[in-house]
């Protein structure tokens, strides 16, 4: 008969996750993941796999619990730029806030691992997208709304914010300036009044 397990998958998951995000993939050994989920190696094997499927599943689940969040923000009804001003403002103050800053797991992992880790950049790229996407949605109805001139491209501003918003949170991990935050943070909010 098969043993239950006597821990919480999810639980471990989330746990995981937080050293991940904290350490990185590569300064994290297994040993660490053991001592501190509090779970015996072979039943972190039996139930995620080696450390790399763990931070794999870790890194969807991150995805999972914060990208919806971004397109919910920005999907409100009524006028959208004051939402994409508000976005900006977040992923400044998000960036700049507390040390040491964990910066942003999707963005960490695309330097540490994406380069050499299909998985990796697959879950990389499919996140910038659903962020691109939730942008290019949101500012081609700014425009049907007449908040952009018909002649600004939501694509392309889509993707001006998804690289200013990456370079925030790369920016964000260092021992940085925080003026370049602020001032990066005024002049991308200028381009939607």
């Amino acid at each position: 008969m098969a043993r239950a397990k006597e821990f919480d998958p999810d639980a471990a998951l989330r746990r995981a996750l937080e050293l991940f995000w904290e350490r990185g993939y590569e300064a994290t050994s297994m040993a660490d993941l053991v001592a501190h989920l509090g779970i015996a190696r072979a039943s972190l094997y039996a139930t995620f796999g080696g450390k790399r499927e763990l931070y794999l599943k870790a890194l969807e689940r991150y995805v999972r619990d914060t990208d919806p969040k971004i397109a919910e923000a920005l999907s409100q009804p009524g006028p959208v730029l004051p939402a994409v001003r508000a976005l900006i403002e977040r992923y400044a103050a998000e960036s700049a806030r507390d040390r040491p800053r964990l910066g942003c797991l999707v963005v960490n992992t695309a330097v540490e691992l994406a380069g050499r880790d299909p998985e990796a950049a697959r879950l990389v790229e499919a996140s910038w997208n659903f962020l691109e996407a939730s942008l290019t949605t949101a500012l081609t109805r700014a425009r049907a709304q007449g908040e952009l001139p018909p002649d600004r491209d939501p694509r392309a501003l889509a993707r001006l914010l998804l690289v200013l918003f990456q370079g925030m949170r790369v920016l964000g991990r260092a021992p940085a300036d925080d003026h370049r935050l602020r001032d990066a943070t005024r002049q991308a909010a200028a381009l939607f009044v």
